[in-house]
């Protein structure tokens, strides 16, 4: 039997990109796919967490966006792809995996990408768990007033001592002051990440400035299987935007995350992880 161990990063060629994956676990096990959102590569979805996955039975992949980690990266400002362009690199890497149909989970503003493979590719998605994302519906609360208090300033890209404090003060902040959030944990992450992505400057920035083309598809449309994920203390999408989310997709569930922000802390993936479990049972391959 395969190990459910990381079988280690690698480069592909994807869509005329490259892009850097990695996956745990056994390949013929239920697929699940991890997507992050803005400025995150990979490494967000903790390895800790992704063995965890892959002990219950499914193959988990993750991987880096392009303009984070070791995926191809674009001049700053200027990111040369849309979320549509996004979603494809998502698709590419189940096919270059031979992976048919898998389980999408997405986080944040990768919401757009579940929300564009679900609707244009109903055939590719066995679930869909949306983590700390939003429907944009109106009338929902905005972002708290005092999210980026004590965040310092944009940093030097070139300085990876401010960007790694950058990103340590950005991830307490969007953790809402949870009680779970781990400064030294989070700080040896941020250093790993800082380490291994191809150009901060764009790792920063391009996210923000990447065109959606709209993503005008309608969550109503959605017919997977769908979970929605989300932190009672997120300050970037108040608990609302979750309970709007879940009335938007027929069918859809909401798993409460007590005690988390904008993210998913350790101490709560005995929480998590047992909830995608069942979600993702009985899928095929």
């Amino acid at each position: 039997m395969t190990p459910h161990l990381s079988h280690g990063e690698q480069l592909v060629r994807i869509n005329d990109v490259e892009l850097c994956i990695e996956t745990y676990g056994n390949p013929a096990d239920p697929a699940v796919l991890l997507i992050d959102g803005a400025s995150a590569s990979m490494l967000w979805w903790e390895a800790g967490m992704c063995e965890q996955i892959a002990r219950g039975d499914r193959y988990v992949i993750r991987f880096d966006n392009r303009d984070t980690g070791r995926s191809t990266s674009y001049p700053p400002g200027r990111p040369g792809y849309t979320a549509t362009d996004l979603a494809r690199d998502a698709l590419g890497i189940l096919d270059a995996l031979h992976v048919e149909r898998a389980h999408i989970v997405c986080r944040s503003m990768s919401g757009d990408i579940g929300l564009i493979i679900a609707v244009d590719h109903p055939d590719r998605v066995e679930t869909l768990t949306f983590v700390s994302t939003s429907n944009g519906a109106d009338g929902l609360p905005p972002s708290s007033d005092t999210l980026m208090q004590g965040v310092p300033a944009d940093p030097d890209p070139a300085d990876p001592r401010a960007v790694v404090d950058f990103v340590v003060a950005s991830a307490r902040a969007c953790s809402g002051g949870s009680p779970y959030f781990d400064p030294t944990a989070t700080r040896a992450l941020v250093e790993r990440d800082v380490a291994r992505t191809r150009d901060v400057a764009s790792m920063l920035v391009n996210h923000y400035a990447m065109d959606t083309d709209g993503v005008s598809r309608d969550f109503a449309a959605i017919k997977a299987p769908t979970l929605v994920a989300h932190g009672d203390h997120d300050p970037l999408f108040p608990l609302p935007h979750a309970h709007a989310l879940r009335d938007a997709i027929p069918g859809a569930s909401l798993l409460v995350l007590e005690g988390a922000g904008h993210d998913l802390p350790e101490p709560l993936w005995d929480v998590f992880v047992p909830a995608l479990l069942q979600h993702t049972a009985g899928g095929r391959r």
